[in-house]
Order: C-alpha cells, then structure tokens, then sequence
C-alpha cells in the first residue's frame, strides 16, 4: 500500500504536513507545485488500499478527482481554508475544512494536533500573510521578540518560493524544499543550518527592490490594481507585493496582475486589510478563480477580460 502526500507548495502547506509528519512520521509519495497548481488530486495515481493526506488545496477545485479516489477505496484525510463547495461525506474521507479569513491550514493541523508542534503553525500562519492569529499563536510559546522576526522571515521565505506561473520561476521545487525542513523539528536551528532558505531570502529581497519602485496601473475607488512587467521576478513577486501594497494601504483592496505564458494575466487580489472578505468571491466570477475571503487570485485572466475585471474589483469593494 502506497500512501501520498498532497500539498500546496506555498508555506502553509509546507508547514502543515512538516507538524503532521514530525509528530506521525510516515514514508510517502510527495505530490506538490507552485502555488497556482491545485489540480494535484489528478496526479495521484493510487489504487485501493492506498490512503493520502490533502493540505491546503481547495476541495472544490479537486473534488471530481477526490471522488474517484475515494470511489475505489482509497481513504482521504483532509485540511483546508479554501472555498470547498458542497460538503462531501464519504466513509473514507475525514475532512477538516475551515474557510474563516482568520484561519489557514496549518493552523487547522494545530488544532489537530493539540499544539503538540505549534511553532510550525506560527511559521504558516505569519506564510499565509496573518499576522494577527500568528501572533496569538506565539503567545503561547513564551517567544523573544527576535525569535518572532525569525519565524515570520521565515514564513515568509517559504512563502515566496512557491510563487510562479511555472516551476521554472521559482528557486527551488517545493518537494525540495520540505525534503529540507523535514530533518528540522526546532525552525531555528533550520535557518542556521540550511543555505537554501538564505538563498531563496536573497532573491525575494532583490525581487521585491523592483517591485517596490513599481505605481498603480489603475487608482479606484476603494481599489489599485498594478500591472506587472513580464519577467520571471514579476511573477515570483507577485504575491509578497500584493501583501505589501495590502500593508500599506489597509483601507483598500489591491490587485496585483503578472502576464501569463498564454497571452494574459495571473491575478493576485487581496481584500482591504480593515475589512478582509470578498476576495474569493470576486476571482471565482473567473473562470479559472479562486482561493480564501481575505486573499484570492485568478490563475489566468485573458486580456479582452481586464477591463470586466477592473469593473467587478471596483464594484466588489465599493
């Protein structure tokens, strides 16, 4: 029997199956890719009696696959924050689904876990771009100050290189990158022994010093939207920027949109910081949206389609 491990390849994923496999180490089939690719559950070629581990991919995005799964035996546990669609109930699925804007998935495997392996969860959460429920979280394990700025770098490390259209654009693949954490239970001694996460910091400062100097293709009402040059550091940028933007002005929402190797976008869109919902609801107006209340994003936007798109952010966030 073969068991697969399914997971986002941004921080929150990474950190939410590092908690569960320090606590229940198990041998598996890793199944991971950037950020945008959450079609994962149609990569698994499992068979019945295998079981899988689902981390912060949308159900709803995977759920004809899941069936399947499921339908020839295989048991499925499962831990999201994305919209999930209708709830599906089946013998062998165990489901943990949680779609408040305050919430990510690592946070979920905490819960699970009874903050057996917190820490993990600080570093997904302040990943995920929350600073607030990192910080309550944090609370509780008695942290310095400068162990905190660690774990939010970090989180944030991990973060950003899951960000690209392709594996190419990023530093390094996401499967490499847990096979690096996956010695570590202490995130500290992580960062002191491990260059990688050095070197992927470096290219997010570098990258980020560009996008900073960057202005507002479109000033809305309640809304900005920045359209980004197309290079590979615009497309690993996109999401940090988008938070950053987010930080700065937290009264209006922001939309951050990297040109696409079909001819248009990939959109980024966060909710205003004061009031974080909506995001979801906007991008799944798209075709290929998606994603959580706060932040969401569009894996492509054809190009005819930015001008519907300026429309509906403007009037989404009125």
């Amino acid at each position: 029997m073969t068991h697969y491990d399914v997971f986002n390849g941004d921080a929150d994923g990474l950190c939410a199956l590092h908690q569960l496999r320090l606590e229940q180490p198990l041998e598996s089939v890793l199944v991971t890719g950037a950020k945008r690719d959450i079609h994962l559950l149609e990569r698994v070629h499992a068979r019945a009696g295998d079981s899988a581990t689902v981390l912060d991919i949308s159900l709803a995005s995977n759920r004809a696959a899941l069936e399947a799964m499921l339908a020839l035996g295989v048991t499925v546990q499962y831990f999201d924050h994305h919209f999930a669609g209708e709830p599906l109930e089946h013998p062998h699925l165990k489901a943990t689904i949680d779609t408040a804007p305050d919430v990510c998935t690592g946070m979920l495997v905490d819960r699970h876990l009874q903050g057996r392996r917190r820490i993990w969860a600080v570093v997904a959460a302040f990943g995920d771009d929350l600073e607030g429920p990192a910080l309550a979280l944090a609370a509780t394990l008695g942290l310095a100050s400068g162990q905190l700025s660690a774990l939010r770098g970090l989180g944030e490390t991990l973060a950003y290189n899951a960000y690209g259209d392709t594996l190419e654009d990023l530093v390094v693949h996401p499967a490499t990158l847990y096979r690096t954490l996956a010695p570590h239970d202490d995130p500290f001694r992580l960062l002191q022994a491990e260059p990688l996460l050095a070197r992927i910091a470096e290219v997010r400062r570098a990258d980020l010093a560009q996008a900073h100097r960057l202005e507002p293709s479109y000033t809305l009402g309640r809304a900005a939207v920045y359209v980004l040059p197309d290079a590979a550091w615009c497309r690993r940028a996109r999401g940090a920027f988008g938070n950053y933007v987010a930080q700065r002005s937290p009264e209006i929402a922001h939309a951050v949109l990297a040109p696409d190797s079909e001819g248009g976008y990939t959109v980024s869109v966060r909710a205003p910081r004061a009031k974080p919902t909506g995001a979801d609801a906007l991008c799944r107006a798209f075709a290929t949206g998606g994603g959580r209340a706060a932040a969401a994003g569009i894996n492509h936007l054809p190009e005819d389609e930015l001008p519907e798109f300026v429309r509906r952010l403007e009037e989404a966030f009125r």
